[in-house]
């Protein structure tokens, strides 16, 4: 009577809410809390990265050269790697990688740490002027936030994948107003194959942490975009061109990275890569201090219609290698276009948190810019805005490094206001994906689980397969015998057997082959040749082995192989374990298959 602890109180909430409210409502109403809690962290995130800021630097600006410029990223790196190190004691970089992970191999299941632990290092790092962004940790936040509250309240597998979904709109909708590109970012980048009835606690989760979003710090869209040169019909190839180039610098900020990040990863020693990423890190700030931050504010400057070139010169180019000579922009911007790559590989290398949002809409900018800037150098009489292209460009670049233009358009679209540019910014999104993916099949979140296999997709065969476990289907109730057994004891062994297959094993209960019934059905009546045979005469060595750890279409492809029914499973020492059977996979292939398409 005196159970008060929250088991006993969750289960007696279990047992009124069965008899009260309904699954699909239920589902509702936890997908409006994960939208509450996402977009209070999402705020709380901002909050922290801005006092952080403030704190440590006074609130100088990107324009101005200070010897905290070199300092404060690093202390930032420095303090942030140690938390991850000693408190978290995790990795908690690549944020929408390990989302992707959880739903793919996990079940869903995201570590209780994450709902927090990706907030307080990412604001650390970003607050000291680490070059990346705040948005996938956010996101990893709140699938966390949705995967724990699922499991909270012992929620099914599917349910959980779905409020996963939920943290992840959340955090998007959140942390840039934006509830839209935080519906279609769930379908694109995490690739869940959502029925009709997920939309709805998807559109639950956005719209609730963009409210919330919009009462906390006003209705105005994150970006101040002035539409006041409408996009002219005339200028569609420049578009498409641009489209081409968004591609083409995607695949650079991709390679780039995945490069770098497997350079650092060759030093074991934390100390060295910090070491390294910040020597770096500091020493592209120094001499490009756009470089600084996330970079919005620089953003912020380049699509603003009222700033010239000379205006925004003076602006950022002061105080820099470059200060006093207007017709450097240029060349500063491609030198920071490309180096932005590198200063966010060894943020996060060295010891950082933060995610690529940021560094992509800032790359993305800076790449239109500089696109429309040079043909009108080119051809002065194209008449094309350049803050416009700017704007292009963000989405373009977005939509090539995420592989995700419907997120590109309409995260674009939101965070800006700039909703009477959606065919320019459809154009560039889509030739920007289709450029990229003529070299790389996979985006720069889902390379690494591609190349190893582990990446749920939108293939619903290949989904199936990889959510399944080898080791949920394997049969145990194989009577095994030795291999010095004669045959009038193996004959008494198979009369209490219910199975025509015999694993024989050695004392360490390591596999020696199989005994297969129809291969002694010929003699296992003749009582004169009992003592005369024994197993290790007849027994066979199997088609093929498995291994507990092989993924399903690896187990799949083996069966393909050999066309056997039944395999041996090992465990990953070696020793025997069961078999698994076809008509087990195909059973729980169809199970599996029912969970994912009901709705």
């Amino acid at each position: 009577m005196e159970q008060t602890g929250k088991i006993p109180i969750l289960d007696r909430f279990a047992v009124w809410r069965t008899g009260h409210i309904g699954e699909k409502q239920f589902i509702l109403l936890l997908s409006l809390l994960v939208g509450v809690l996402t977009s209070l962290a999402a705020l709380l995130l901002k909050y922290l990265i801005e006092l952080i800021h403030k704190g440590a630097t006074g609130g100088f600006g990107p324009d101005e050269v200070n010897w905290l410029l070199l300092v404060c990223p690093v202390i930032g790196i420095f303090v942030s790697g140690l938390f991850i190190r000693y408190v978290v004691r995790d990795d908690i970089g690549h944020g929408v990688t390990k989302i992707l992970y959880a739903l793919s191999r996990k079940n869903g299941r995201i570590k209780p740490h994450n709902m927090w632990s990706s907030l307080v290092a990412s604001a650390i790092t970003i607050g000291m002027g680490g070059s990346v962004g705040a948005e996938s940790p956010i996101v990893l936040t709140g699938s966390a936030i949705g995967s724990n509250i699922g499991r909270l309240f012992k929620m099914e597998h599917k349910t959980l994948m779905l409020l996963i979904g939920c943290g992840s709109a959340g955090a998007i909708a959140g942390i840039f107003k934006a509830p839209i590109a935080g519906l279609v970012f769930v379908l694109e980048v995490l690739m869940l194959d959502m029925s009709m009835g997920s939309l709805l606690p998807l559109l639950v989760s956005s719209v609730t942490a963009a409210t919330i979003s919009y009462i906390a710090t006003g209705t105005d869209s994150m970006f101040h975009f002035l539409d006041d040169e409408p996009f002219s019909m005339v200028n569609i190839p420049y578009v498409l061109l641009l489209g081409v180039f968004c591609g083409l610098v995607s695949l650079y900020f991709s390679e780039t990275m995945h490069k770098v990040e497997t350079l650092f990863a060759r030093f074991r020693n934390p100390y060295s890569r910090f070491a390294i990423g910040a020597v770096v890190l500091s020493a592209l700030i120094f001499l490009f201090p756009s470089l600084y931050g996330e970079g919005y504010d620089v953003i912020e400057l380049m699509i603003d219609s009222g700033m010239d070139n000379e205006a925004l010169s003076d602006v950022l180019l002061g105080g820099t290698f470059f200060g006093g000579q207007a017709n450097s922009l240029l060349l500063y911007f491609l030198f920071v276009l490309l180096c932005k790559v590198f200063a966010s590989t060894a943020t996060n290398a060295g010891g950082g948190c933060g995610g690529i949002f940021a560094p992509s809409l800032f790359m993305g900018c800076i790449a239109g810019f500089l696109f429309a800037a040079v043909l009108k150098q080119m051809f002065p009489g194209v008449e094309i805005s350049i803050h416009n292209f700017a704007l292009f460009g963000m989405a373009g670049l977005m939509s090539g490094v995420m592989h995700a233009p419907l997120t590109g358009i309409f995260l674009i679209a939101e965070l800006t206001g700039g909703y009477s540019m959606f065919l320019p910014l459809m154009m560039v999104s889509i030739i920007s994906y289709l450029s990229v993916r003529m070299f790389q099949p996979h985006s720069i979140y889902s390379m690494r689980l591609a190349q190893k296999g582990e990446l749920l997709t939108h293939h619903k065969d290949q989904s199936v397969l990889l959510l399944m476990k080898t080791e949920n289907v394997v049969e145990k109730d194989f009577l095994a015998v030795s291999a010095d057994m004669d045959l009038g004891e193996m004959v008494s062994v198979i009369s209490k057997s219910k199975r025509n297959l015999f694993p024989v094993l050695d004392g360490d209960g390591r596999l020696l082959g199989v005994v297969n019934l129809d291969s002694i059905r010929n003699i296992m009546f003749r009582q004169e040749l009992y003592h005369r045979f024994h197993v290790n005469r007849f027994m066979e060595s199997p088609p093929a082995r498995l291994s507990i750890s092989d993924p399903m279409d690896v187990v799949m492809r083996k069966f393909d192989e050999t066309g056997a029914w039944n395999l041996p499973v090992e465990d990953d020492e070696g020793k025997y374990m069961g078999f698994v059977s076809k008509s087990k996979i195909f059973s729980s292939y169809r199970n599996v298959l029912l969970e994912l398409s009901d709705e």
